[in-house]
């Protein structure tokens, strides 16, 4: 259970599978917050308005740049049964640096004491879209690094991937670290993304370091989609036209 903000120093990788061979690697920061605590984090950090660093409510659960932050997550797990008031709802994602955001993936951490019991992926797109899917095993048992949790893919995310097959989730959530998985399966191809790194409490110092060392933040992420798009374009991968987005927020 946490109380104050932690920096997650990450790496996320990218593998892209089938006939036109792909991947990259970058370095990432994430923080991981109780979105629903109001313990104070870093002078640096802020909650709801403007800092160097902040996570705002609005970035999340729900349409994009019109969300309800946790108060969507409660009522989404709850409509999948599970509405305990014992179990703690973490966000995991990037801030916004210098009052610019874009998050191609959050997470919602459902825990209740140590286990993890569910994962929403808030899913975000370049074409202004947004889905979530929902991972549980039965029962709401914990979720380990052995399981592998299977949804359909609902979302057009890249134009060089179809909207078909499926993904496998898989969550390593630890104490120290957390190491996520996600596995997009479509025949022979599709894309292995992999987020990893190591939990640390979050402080002025280390934002102004990831500010210095990854300059722009999330702004910086929008560049390298753009620029691995590019590099994919030259390879010879196809381009696909964004469809009509899914009228369901979750699958």
């Amino acid at each position: 259970m946490i109380r104050r903000p932690e920096h997650i120093r990450g790496e996320t990788t990218h593998a892209r599978r089938g006939s036109i061979k792909h991947a990259f690697r970058y370095g990432v920061d994430y923080v991981l917050i109780d979105p629903e605590n109001g313990a104070r984090g870093p002078w640096l950090f802020s909650r709801n308005q403007f800092n160097l660093a902040s996570v705002q409510d609005r970035d999340h659960g729900g349409p994009l740049r019109d969300g309800r932050g946790a108060d969507w997550a409660r009522d989404v797990l709850a409509s999948r049964g599970l509405g305990r008031s014992d179990v703690q709802l973490l966000l995991l994602t990037q801030p916004r640096m210098f009052g610019y955001v874009f998050n191609p993936v959050s997470f919602w951490l459902a825990m209740q004491a140590d286990d993890l019991v569910a994962v929403i992926a808030e899913v975000s797109t370049p074409f202004g879209d947004r889905h979530s899917y929902m991972c549980h095993l039965d029962g709401f048992a914990p979720i380990t690094k052995t399981h592998r949790i299977t949804t359909p893919k609902s979302l057009h995310v890249s134009p060089f991937q179809e909207v078909k097959g499926t993904y496998e989730f898989t969550f390593d959530i630890q104490p120290d670290r957390i190491a996520i998985r996600i596995l997009h399966c479509n025949a022979d191809r599709g894309v292995v993304a992999t987020l990893t790194g190591r939990r640390t409490p979050l402080t002025s110092k280390g934002i102004v370091i990831a500010a210095i060392r990854r300059p722009l933040g999330a702004m910086r992420t929008t560049i390298l989609i753009h620029w691995q798009a590019l590099r994919l374009k030259l390879k010879g991968a196809k381009y696909r036209t964004r469809p009509t987005p899914p009228k369901t927020e979750v699958t």
